[in-house]
């Protein structure tokens, strides 16, 4: 009787077994199925896009790449994404430079030097800054921002003026600094919180133990725990800097719409791929949403570029894998 108990006992072990296997299986294919579909959906964009664009491209008289001007209404249609690509690039690399650091300060100060009650309201408020709609900071940067930071422009044009960065000949409030700014705000939240809970997963062993060596909070921030989040905080600001590639409201309400190539922040000069798509897809002919959705197509391009390099990055440094393990 006993060995009938055993035998019964393992066939039960044996059968549970495989309903654990039959799940791992499933789910290895819902996975599987998942990211396949992921991948045919990206495609079909992609195809949509250059199925769409080509009769615009073939149309047109400049080099697309190179040509600075937007008329595609034009006889011959005459435009190219030059000017657009590189406010579009220029605007959220200042983005980036201006959210990065500040969203990182925000971070370790809600993980590492306020009570646990009050870190909790203030994680809670950054992630309300996220779910807030674009139009509201577009609208906010129109009505309060761009009157009020002309008088720091002038200050920088003043002082600094001998950078390029900060010259020109004038100054205006809707400028790609202005665009910056809006977009450093916007994408700051999406920082914020993925490097939070990146610090939060810190191994407490390693801070324990540089505290009690003599180390300070801040040597122990540097040497535990921003080491294990450099991994996370890099991909963060990926995706803070996709965002900000892609935002189209909020730019299309501040930046001065003018197509030329300049690094001169502080004058009426620079727009962006999405902004201009946001102005002028109403008002196109065949021609023109045509060359919309071509310029919508370099973004695109433009948009895996940035993701692609960035999980090179984190896959290249060993230090980040080591961080990370």
């Amino acid at each position: 009787m006993t060995t009938d108990v055993i035998e019964s006992g393992g066939g039960l072990d044996r059968s549970a077994s495989r309903r654990v296997r039959r799940g791992d299986q499933i789910f290895r294919l819902a996975s599987s199925g998942a990211g396949i579909l992921l991948l045919a959906i990206m495609a079909a964009i992609a195809v949509f896009l250059i199925v769409k664009a080509i009769p615009a491209l073939q149309k047109n008289s400049a080099n697309f790449f190179t040509e600075k001007t937007w008329n595609p209404n034009a006889q011959p249609a005459t435009f190219g994404i030059a000017a657009l690509a590189f406010g579009t690039v220029l605007s959220s690399l200042l983005a980036l430079v201006v959210a990065t650091p500040i969203a990182i300060g925000v971070a370790l100060f809600i993980t590492h030097y306020t009570p646990r009650r009050i870190s909790g309201l203030l994680g809670y408020v950054i992630d309300l800054l996220a779910a807030v709609p674009s139009v509201v900071y577009g609208l906010w940067g129109l009505a309060f921002l761009v009157p009020r930071i002309q008088s720091p422009e002038q200050w920088l044009q003043k002082h600094l003026g001998f950078i390029p960065l900060f010259g020109g000949d004038s100054v205006s409030g809707r400028s790609i600094l202005t665009g910056s700014i809006v977009l450093a705000i916007m994408i700051l939240p999406i920082i914020a919180a993925i490097s939070r809970e990146v610090f939060l997963q810190a191994p407490n062993a390693q801070a324990e133990a540089a505290l009690a060596l003599g180390a300070t909070r801040w040597e122990m921030i540097r040497m535990a725990v921003l080491p294990f989040g450099r991994p996370g905080v890099v991909s963060a600001a990926m995706l803070g800097l996709g965002r900000a590639l892609g935002e189209t409201i909020a730019v299309a309400m501040v930046f001065p719409a003018a197509f030329t190539v300049s690094f001169r922040i502080l004058t009426p000069t620079g727009n962006s791929i999405a902004a201009n798509i946001a102005n002028g897809f109403g008002e196109s002919g065949p021609t023109g949403r045509g060359a919309l959705i071509a310029s919508g197509l370099v973004l695109f391009v433009i948009t895996l570029v940035v993701n692609m390099a960035a999980r090179l990055i984190i896959a290249r440094r060993k230090e980040y894998s080591r961080a990370g393990a």
